[in-house]
């Protein structure tokens, strides 16, 4: 059975695609460096979107600020250019956000196998030497 998705939703899948050619194409923004769109949240009633993107490569506090200060100055231009692609009555008001949790799923991950390294390491350490 198909999954049902409401018209937010893909609202929002449409706008992350549109968005994501947009800032690589049209944003010439140097403040703007490797953005990725990682989701769009578009409200109820279509009235405002939060942006959720990551920056890859340096992904120091200072090149978060610097490349979420240049895409929400240039939010008027890029919903501008939303409009005339998506052909939408009325286009959300965008807001773009930090998205941690790739960041969060990295320091996990990297805690887990740290974990289970320290734990063969005493599983090794414990074992009697069967070689004699």
């Amino acid at each position: 059975m198909a999954k049902e998705y409401s018209r937010t939703q893909r609202i929002g899948d449409q706008m992350q695609r549109e968005l994501a050619e947009l800032i690589r194409r049209e944003v010439k923004d140097p403040r703007v460096g490797l953005v990725t769109i990682t989701a769009v949240d578009v409200s109820r009633d279509l009235g405002h979107a939060k942006v959720f993107i990551t920056v890859m490569g340096e992904e120091t506090p200072d090149a978060v600020k610097q490349s979420l200060k240049a895409l929400n100055s240039a939010a008027s231009f890029l919903r501008l250019h939303l409009g005339r692609s998506m052909q939408l009555r009325s286009v959300p008001q965008l807001h773009f956000h930090f998205d941690e949790s790739v960041s969060r799923g990295v320091h996990l991950s990297a805690l887990i196998e740290r974990a289970v390294a320290e734990d063969r390491q005493h599983q090794d350490a414990d074992a009697p030497d069967t070689k004699e």
